[in-house]
Parts: structure tokens; C-alpha cells; sequence
């Protein structure tokens, strides 16, 4: 993997020893407090999402960015650089695109890695993944690529095995096994009594009521609020030790990882909606990845003593609308008609006013806003942006219930608008956002092998941050070729399973003693090359 070059910070870092062995002796003169208001000095990382679960293609894993924390422990095959550039990941496996009718890729698996209860990596954890992405109703996931590969060729207990894709589809192979996708199999597998014989066997059965256990412990075992330490065992530079009451997770350094070392042998991260300005009082924040933050109040940036550098970005992520394929919204007719009275000129207005980031309104599905060809796609899919109220009509009396994972008051802001606009329409749109809300709660159709059945959920559509270049897994979608990119923008805009509205906002801020900090907006954020950062000046 490329990594930044070393950059030297300024502080210290025996300092924050002394500081933690002051805090914790006088812990235990208190007789072992651990109350709220006993000062701890931790090295922090404060992230934008809340900490749920560390498995990133569950339905709740996508709807809150649970990547920031997830590629730490499951890293991917290609990690998305600050350019938005693939860097292969040979700490995990080597990709290599072969020849064929259909597109092959054969991944070998790196020999020396291995779990932190030091079971090797196969490609059992990979077939795993497929299955799983490839069985949204079964096994509750979401992972759109999944659906365009045809099998894993995989023999337990192997190091290589093969992706084949389906005719036509796979120009985005890259994207394949992204950051938290591949889970310990075996530890599902040793949960169940089953060898890896027996778990490769029953995945590629397709045994659906077999199959239910294993869904279900891939779905669950990873849940951050009933943390099981056998279950999520790491693959990254980093594992879990603790989950605290407030969601807080406490990294430690992975001994059994091969690849380099982690140079902060432990890191607190913080979930949204912490308290950072009592954190930081007792200097357990070093970094921070934040959304749509306009102001940190937690950081006097007039103070000659400022340790921190706050930088505010439009991200790589684009924040749209998954739009649910039951209900209201069971026609692709009346979803064109909802799309028609969303003005994305105003909701990246409003996105930008409560982010204090000037973000760009979006109408491309499978690009980024900073992506140059994007512009090549803007005459086409700009005419999109006008509200046509009276092609919104057709939805007339009808209520579209929006939800977000909140509280969020910026994505509050952006259903308002999303409502005024609807409104002439006679559309009335209900924000019903809650702390819990995810994709899984949107009604839509779900397909089984016996035929499909509608899902009613709460909401009719979920607003949330997405990567362009992992969805819509039923179109090929390359970057290679701008015609057929057009055509397939024109096909999107036909069905309108999902509404693009503007890019992501970020907050960027890190104590300027840190080194190594790389800005990057993408799915696993600042965070990911967490490995890398330095305390303090390297000796």
C-alpha cells in the first residue's frame, strides 16, 4: 500500500504518558472511579457516524457510514485514497484482472495474513462476503456490486480464489471487497459448530432455511451495542477492546497483524453526538472527522495556543435519496414524479448554509462531484434540476415519510426543503428520521427464489452519503467510455430508485502535533491510514 510521507509534529509524546499515569493514579486514590467526572486522557478520534456495527454491508452498517471505523478491522482489497485514486492493499491480497468472455479476476490472498486470535485469512471470509451481498433478503444486507458477480470459485481453506463476473458487468472490480465487508467467517462458522468445510458447502448450497443461522450471526454478531470480543476478531492494525456505555470504542494495536505495526498502540473513538468540548478538556481529542459541522465550538482558533488545525471540504460522498420500490413509491412512474419536485439547487444551498462547506448540487449517479468527467454528463443530466411541478402532480395527496439517522439538525433542514418544494405539488413530505432509522426501514420489493413479496417499512425514502462507484449493481457502469456512461445516467434517471441531491460536507480537524493526518472523504475517512499516524515529534 502507498503510504504519506512522514511528516514530524511538534509535542512530546511522553507528556501524554505522564498525564495518563497522573489520571489514572488518581483514579485509584478515588478507590477505582471511573465516574464521567474523572479526567481520562485518551488519544481520540472523533467520527461523524454513530458506532453501530463494525460488518459495513449490513442495511445499518451502509446508512451510517460505519466504514470510518470497519476498514480498520476489515480492511479492503483496494483502499480509496484522498484522490479517490484504488491503492492495492497487498497487506491483504493481490488482484489480477484475467482474460475471458466474462470478467475474471483471480485474488491471492496474502500467506502471512491472519485474524487477532490468529486464524489465517482465506477465501472462505471472501465467499462469505458474496453470498451475503448477493442475498439482500435473506441475509439483510446492502452491497449493490455484489449483485453483478456470477460465483467465487472458492476451495476451503484456500489462499486464491476467483471472482467471475456476469456477461457485461465488472468494470468496477475495484470496488469489490471494500472496507468492512469481509468478515471472520470462521468465527460465525466456529459460533455454529461447522467446519469450513461445512460453512463453504452450505454457502454454496444456497440452502436458504440452512442458511438462516449464518445470516443471522452475520447480521447481529457485529452489533457495537452488544459487543462480542470472539465474534469481532480484526484483520486490520487495530482491534477492539471495549465498547463503552456512551458508544465509545476503545482501538488497541492488533499484535498478530503482519503489515506494519500501528505506530498509537491505542486509540479512543468517539462516536456522533459525543460531547468533544468535555472530551477535549481533558485533551482526549486528537482528530476529527466530522459532517456537516459549521462551527467547533470546541476549538478557540484566536487562541495563540491552539493546538488545532479545523478545515472544512465538500467530500467525495454524495448525499441522496434511496427511494423505496413499495407503496407509495411502487412505480417507477411515481418516483420520477417525487424527483420532480426536488430541487437540488436548494438543498445543497441549504446544505451548505448549515455546513458552512459550499456544496455542489448533484444529478449524476455514478460519478462524484469532483470527478472530471462529471462536467461531460451535466448537460444531460442538468435537465433534471428545474422542479416540474406539474409532472409532480401525478403524486398529489399522497405523504412521502423521509428519515435520516438523526438527530441531525443539517438533514433536518434539507427534508424542510425537500417539503416546500413538494409542497405546491400537493406532495406532503413528513420528516421521520429517529437515532435507529436505516435503509432497512424503507418499504420496498424483495426478491426470494420463489418470487417476490412486497416489505412495508416506515419510511418511503432514506436520506444518506454514498459512495457513486459502489452503487447500482445493475449496470455495469465504467468511467471508460462517456456515451455509454450517458446512456446509463438516462437509464437511472428512468427507474429513479435513488434521487442524488448534493456532495457531502466534511469537517476536517487534528491537532497539528499529529503527523501523518491525510484528508480523505471518501467511506473510510480521515481515518484510513490510522495506522500511520504519529504522536507527538518521531524520535
Amino acid at each position: 500500500m502507498v503510504r504519506p510521507k512522514l511528516v514530524p509534529g511538534g509535542v512530546d509524546k511522553r507528556l501524554r504518558k505522564v498525564a495518563a499515569v497522573i489520571a489514572v493514579a488518581a483514579a485509584t486514590l478515588a478507590g477505582c472511579s471511573t465516574s464521567p467526572e474523572t479526567p481520562v486522557d485518551h488519544f481520540g478520534f472523533a467520527v461523524g457516524s454513530p458506532l453501530l456495527t463494525t460488518n459495513a454491508q449490513t442495511m445499518e452498517g451502509a446508512s451510517t457510514s460505519s466504514d470510518a471505523l470497519a476498514g480498520r478491522l476489515y480492511p479492503p482489497v483496494f483502499v480509496s485514497g484522498p484522490a479517490g485514486q484504488m491503492i492495492p492493499n497487498r497487506d491483504l491480497a493481490m488482484a489480477q484482472l484475467l482474460p475471458g468472455a466474462n470478467t475474471q479476476v483471480m485474488y491471492s490472498i496474502n500467506p502471512a495474513a491472519r485474524y487477532s486470535d490468529g486464524v489465517p485469512i482465506t477465501c472462505t471470509d471472501f465467499l462469505l462476503a458474496f453470498k451475503a451481498g448477493a442475498n439482500p433478503a435473506l441475509f439483510r444486507s446492502h452491497a449493490p456490486l455484489m449483485q453483478q458477480v456470477e460465483r467465487v470459485d472458492c476451495t476451503a481453506g484456500a489462499r486464491e480464489f476467483t471472482v467471475v463476473f456476469k456477461e457485461h458487468m465488472g468494470a468496477r472490480w475495484r470496488q469489490l471487497f471494500g472496507p468492512g465487508t469481509v468478515v471472520p467467517s470462521h468465527a460465525i462458522s466456529n459460533r455454529l459448530g461447522l467446519s469450513e468445510e461445512q460453512i463453504v458447502a452450505l454457502l454454496q448450497s444456497d440452502n436458504r432455511a440452512a442458511l438462516m443461522p449464518v445470516a443471522d450471526l452475520w447480521n447481529n454478531g457485529f452489533d457495537l451495542r452488544n459487543f462480542d470480543p470472539d465474534l469481532q476478531v480484526s484483520a486490520g492494525p487495530y482491534r477492539i477492546e471495549s465498547v463503552g456505555q456512551n458508544g465509545e470504542v476503545q482501538l488497541v494495536r492488533n499484535e498478530h497483524f503482519h503489515g506494519d505495526a500501528a505506530n498509537i498502540d491505542r486509540v479512543m473513538m468517539w462516536p456522533l453526538n459525543t460531547d468533544l468540548a468535555k472530551a477535549n478538556e481533558s485533551r482526549s481529542v486528537e482528530v476529527a472527522d466530522l459532517v456537516g459541522v459549521k462551527d467547533v465550538t470546541w476549538v478557540d482558533r484566536q487562541d495563540p495556543k491552539n493546538r488545532f488545525v479545523v478545515e472544512h471540504e465538500q467530500g467525495h460522498l454524495t448525499e441522496m435519496l434511496s427511494l423505496g420500490t413499495a407503496g407509495v413509491f411502487e412505480t417507477a412512474e411515481s418516483r420520477r414524479a417525487f424527483a420532480a419536485c426536488i430541487a437540488q439547487n436548494d438543498i445543497a444551498a441549504v446544505s451548505s448554509q448549515e455546513s458552512g462547506v459550499d456544496v455542489t448540487p448533484i444529478t449524476s449517479r455514478l460519478t462524484t462531484a469532483g470527478e472530471p468527467i462529471t462536467s461531460q454528463l451535466a448537460e444531460q443530466n442538468d435537465q433534471h434540476l428545474p422542479v416540474n411541478i406539474a409532472e409532480a402532480e401525478k403524486l398529489r395527496g399522497k405523504t412521502v415519510r423521509v428519515g435520516y439517522s438523526g438527530p441531525d439538525p443539517r438533514k433536518q433542514a434539507m427534508v424542510a426543503a425537500i417539503a416546500r418544494s413538494c409542497e405546491p405539488a400537493g406532495i406532503t413530505v413528513v420528516d421521520a428520521s429517529s437515532e435507529e432509522t436505516s435503509l432497512e426501514d424503507v418499504s420496498r420489493k424483495e426478491q426470494f427464489r420463489g418470487g417476490v413479496r412486497d416489505y412495508e417499512g416506515t419510511l418511503d425514502a432514506f436520506l444518506y452519503a454514498a459512495d457513486p462507484h459502489q452503487g447500482y449493481g445493475h449496470v455495469d457502469g465504467g468511467l471508460d467510455d462517456v456515451e455509454k456512461l450517458r446512456a446509463t445516467e438516462r437509464q437511472l434517471w428512468d427507474e429513479t430508485d435513488t434521487i442524488p441531491l448534493a456532495a457531502q460536507p466534511r469537517t476536517i480537524v487534528y491537532d497539528k502535533s499529529i503527523a501523518n493526518v491525510v484528508s480523505n472523504t471518501s467511506l473510510s475517512g480521515i481515518g484510513w491510514n490510522m495506522e500511520r499516524w504519529v504522536e507527538g515529534n518521531p524520535q
